[in-house]
């Protein structure tokens, strides 16, 4: 039996003649931290609202918990839903907020209601109307909101909008917890790779409604390591002595460019061997590439792929 706890078969969703989303599949485990990464417009929003039964997909279909169609209806109280901004009673304090929401799911729970507060960094007795919180404050509070229920599954979109980095620090520990101690799946969307590679196990590309890309956290490291960077005129001479040398991690990036992976500490005698074989060292450069700077990548080859067809 299959342990995903969402999957997505081709979901589509059109709006009049833009498609936002364009036949996505898409597989979720049972706990894991599964980090959405797209620009602005890539189509995040629109995904996750299909997923919260915001809106209805044009194509396609998905499951939670095994159940599709109409079926999903039951489980609604399992997902806890931020999408865009947090929906408040700006009159109400952020208690009277949670016990709004825990009475729709028809919880009396005040103690636990609490306890959420005080898991985001809010106060249970803070008697301010929420519409003088802050904007980070709200999206605490729209996260603690998504969490009443003991949902299954949580659907969060940007969630650390507005937060200053203590805050940031405060929810990522936040939904480590969640995911490691209470199993919960989390499914997390944001355009910054840098802040969201520190807390999801698995990502997701999206451009232009497109699913593009995969991988785990360790293949996202393993692209973003250090190298060295040597440039020659005689690649083939140096492609081959390097080979001799014993190494096997290496790249050649174009006609006059080569990336090596490892013996980093051996930087000179490396040199210093092509050069004693005839190969003219232009330059050395060690270098790392950054996160951001490989999800450009990606969006940048498939917008060109695109524009080609």
């Amino acid at each position: 039996m299959d342990d995903f706890l969402l999957q997505t078969n081709e979901i589509t969703k059109d709006f009049k003649n833009i498609r936002a989303v364009d036949h996505i599949d898409l597989k979720l485990k049972k706990g894991e931290i599964y980090g959405l990464i797209g620009r602005n417009g890539a189509g995040k929003t629109t995904l996750l609202r299909m997923l919260a039964g915001l809106a209805q997909p044009t194509e396609g279909s998905y499951s939670l918990l095994g159940l599709s169609g109409k079926k999903i209806a039951r489980l609604r109280d399992r997902v806890g839903v931020l999408i865009e901004a947090p929906g408040l009673f700006c009159s109400m304090t952020a208690m009277q907020n949670m016990k709004v929401k825990a009475m729709a799911l028809g919880l009396k729970e005040d103690d636990y209601l609490k306890q959420l507060l005080d898991s985001v960094g809010l106060s249970s007795t803070d008697k301010r109307p929420v519409g003088d919180y802050s904007l980070g404050m709200k999206q605490r509070l729209g996260i603690a909101m998504a969490l009443v229920g003991h949902p299954d599954l949580l659907l969060l979109d940007e969630p650390i909008n507005g937060l200053d980095p203590e805050g940031i620090i405060e929810i990522r520990k936040l939904l480590d917890k969640l995911s490691e101690e209470q199993n919960i799946t989390i499914l997390i969307s944001s355009h910054i790779l840098e802040e969201l590679s520190k807390t999801a196990t698995r990502f997701g590309i999206i451009n232009r409604g497109r699913l593009i890309s995969e991988f785990t956290r360790e293949e996202l490291f393993s692209e973003c390591r250090q190298f060295m960077e040597v440039r020659t005129e005689d690649m083939g001479s140096a492609s081959t002595l390097i080979e001799g040398m014993g190494i096997r991690d290496y790249k050649i990036v174009d006609k006059t460019t080569i990336k090596i992976y490892e013996r980093l500490d051996e930087t000179g005698s490396v040199i210093s061997e092509l050069e004693k074989n005839g190969v003219k060292v232009i330059s050395v450069d060690m270098g790392r590439r950054s996160l951001e700077e490989y999800y450009i990548s990606l969006v940048d080859q498939d917008d060109r792929v695109t524009a080609g067809r």
